[in-house]
């Protein structure tokens, strides 16, 4: 006798959905990227998919708003230390080992890549300014320091695209 088949709630289609997406958006980007395919790698209709979303740019926003949770939470678990550079330092550690999830990576360059859209740009800064002050909190480290941080971050998602991580070695420049 088999089990009854338990439906999943739109929330949790929602979320399966958008890891699916994640997936397809970090190869081929907002504009390359097929709903049908999406829908297919998620396991529902085309139909549900835009029930759930409405729109592809709809569904790419909720991608990037997860990218940047789960860079935040990583950044929250992360910041251990007694200095703001340990601070900053041990989420520089847990960032670079995040990297590692080609998924997530690939899709954070193709939300900046989609920034000539003017809603897109406008998730992407708000994104980018909510971890700035997340991080500035966290460590407690002045403008300078979080510069830094960041400038070495996005260094090291460019070095981490072309799969080339000497570059975001400093002792190689």
């Amino acid at each position: 006798m088999t089990a009854p088949r338990v439906r999943s709630t739109a929330e949790q289609r929602r979320v399966e959905l958008i890891a699916a997406a994640v997936g397809e958006f970090a190869v081929t980007g907002l504009h390359g990227t097929s709903t049908e395919v999406i829908a297919k790698r998620a396991g529902i209709s085309h139909a549900y998919l835009f029930r759930l979303f409405g729109t592809k740019k709809q569904l790419f926003i909720a991608c990037a708003a997860n990218c940047f949770e789960r860079i935040s939470a990583l950044f929250e678990n992360a910041a251990v230390g007694e200095t703001s550079t340990e601070r900053l330092q041990s989420m520089g550690v847990a960032y670079g080992e995040m990297l590692s999830d080609r998924e997530l990576l690939l899709a954070q360059m193709q939300l900046y890549a989609a920034c000539d859209d003017p809603e897109i740009r406008d998730v992407a800064r708000a994104g980018f300014q909510a971890l700035r002050e997340q991080v500035a909190r966290l460590s407690g480290a002045g403008p300078e320091d979080l510069f830094a941080f960041f400038a070495t971050g996005m260094l090291m998602n460019v070095a981490a695209s072309m799969d080339f991580l000497a570059l975001a070695d400093p002792e190689l420049w």
